[in-house]
């Protein structure tokens, strides 16, 4: 029993840790998603500050360069991290519905043995009633 018993809490830590990854991943994506909203609205500034400049128009083109490489490096992050989610999520299921049948199984083998216990029980007390009723026929056959 004991040993079902560590085997259901690793399957059971299993699946959480999956979760737990999940999560992770899901709040890794969202702050790319803010760092691309960042870096919008940094365009949208620094084209502010630009026109107010020779200089700043001069730099503007030179810095709309780095932030589409910055973009394109945070997408390919994210994408990288859509994957990852993908296969966490397969990884989940699978854990799960193994997680399932494990516990399914395990309620299936407890209804069996309390169903035996209880038909060994019944056995006993229609022995006992058997035993009695033979005693009681033959006192009085005796009597």
């Amino acid at each position: 029993m004991k040993r079902r018993g560590s085997l259901l809490r690793l399957k059971r830590f299993r699946v959480d840790e999956l979760k737990r990854r999940l999560g992770t991943l899901d709040e890794m994506k969202a702050d790319l998603e803010k760092k691309l909203t960042d870096l919008e609205d940094s365009v949208v500034r620094e084209r502010q500050r630009a026109s107010d400049s020779d200089i700043g128009r001069l730099a503007f083109p030179s810095f709309l360069q780095s932030i589409d490489v910055r973009r394109k490096n945070i997408r390919t992050t994210m994408a990288d991290l859509e994957r990852e989610r993908a296969a966490q999520q397969d990884d989940l299921t699978a854990a799960f519905q193994d997680l399932k049948s494990f516990e399914l199984a395990e309620e299936e083998r407890l209804r069996r043995a309390a169903d035996a216990e209880s038909h060994a029980q019944q056995s006993r007390i229609d022995e006992i009633a058997m035993v009695r009723h033979l005693r009681k026929h033959a006192a009085r056959q005796a009597g």
